[in-house]
């Protein structure tokens, strides 16, 4: 064999071993994707293989975002069956197989976000799967926020309003406003024990009215209220003089009441004697008249 001919075995040598050693090649073309809760997205993975696609074996699998500890399977390809995991059932499925590995999801949940590998298997050619991976965000608008107040709401008390948000992506902004009456900002605690809370100190009368929540990120706002109503005590000073005006009030009445008896009394008291003296006249003239009768009877 001639120097040219063994260049030629060498240089096949030499291809046949590179093409073996790269034989699986697996490439996602997004190493990041975000997606809208609810709506379709399609996950890439790409690969490359010299060998039949007899007894090719492809597995999806995602650390939740979650839990990223505890790796989930998502979908299986394995010699011409597909598999779907219980969580993904109706919602996964490959686009291109067996000539592609991606796959779509759909009806997606923030619970789907997380770290996605594709591995890929096409025996006999390596004993190493190609993998790739990337990473999924599920973005949603905020839940309902649900409204709280605790505290003591009697005049000079203090009262924390509460607002929490089970669900949003990205984490949605707290608010805290006065709208009625007399709209105004209100600064909330944003770390500690209550985050997305306020605290009113030394409450009074101007504190009472409509108080809103409001939950907010790029995908919505969400609202929740609470009316707050705090217990003023009556004014001392304006008790007591409603209490001085209705004892004058009283004792104008009872004044009245005795003079009107004293009155009926002297009147009553004057009718009587007048009486008695008229009886006195009518006896004097009752003498008088008869008397000379009586006289002229006795010289008979």
């Amino acid at each position: 064999m001639g120097s040219s001919g063994r260049w030629m075995v060498w240089t096949l040598c030499v291809c046949f071993t590179a093409l073996q050693n790269a034989a699986l090649r697996v490439t996602v073309r997004e190493s990041s994707l975000q997606v809208v809760q609810g709506d379709v997205v399609v996950l890439p993975c790409s690969f490359f293989t010299s060998t039949p696609l007899s007894r090719l074996n492809v597995i999806w699998t995602l650390a939740p975002s979650s839990s990223p500890e505890s790796p989930i399977q998502v979908i299986t390809y394995d010699h011409g069956q597909v598999i779907e995991a219980p969580s993904f059932i109706g919602r996964v499925g490959f686009t291109g197989i067996p000539w592609s590995a991606d796959i779509a999801v759909n009806d997606t949940r923030v619970a789907d976000a997380g770290t996605y590998r594709c591995v890929v298997n096409n025996p006999p050619e390596t004993a190493d799967p190609g993998i790739g991976e990337l990473e999924l965000s599920v973005l949603a608008p905020p839940s309902l926020p649900v409204c709280q107040w605790d505290g003591d709401i009697a005049a000079g008390g203090s009262v924390t309003l509460s607002c929490s948000v089970v669900e949003g992506v990205p984490r949605p902004q707290i608010r805290w406003d006065k709208v009625n009456p007399g709209e105004i900002a209100l600064p909330i605690n944003v770390e500690g024990d209550l985050p997305g809370s306020v605290q009113i100190v030394n409450v009074s009368s101007e504190t009472s009215g409509l108080y809103r929540c409001s939950a907010k990120n790029l995908l919505g706002t969400e609202n929740c209220y609470v009316n707050l109503s705090v217990h003023t005590p009556p004014d001392r000073s304006s008790g007591l003089l409603q209490a001085v005006l209705i004892t004058l009030s009283m004792s104008s009445v009872l004044v009245a009441l005795l003079a009107l008896v004293l009155w009926l009394h002297r009147t009553g008291q004057d009718g009587r004697e007048g009486g008695e003296e008229e009886g006195e006249e009518e006896e004097c003239y009752n003498e008088i008249r008869y008397t000379p009768s009586l006289m002229k009877r006795s010289f008979v």
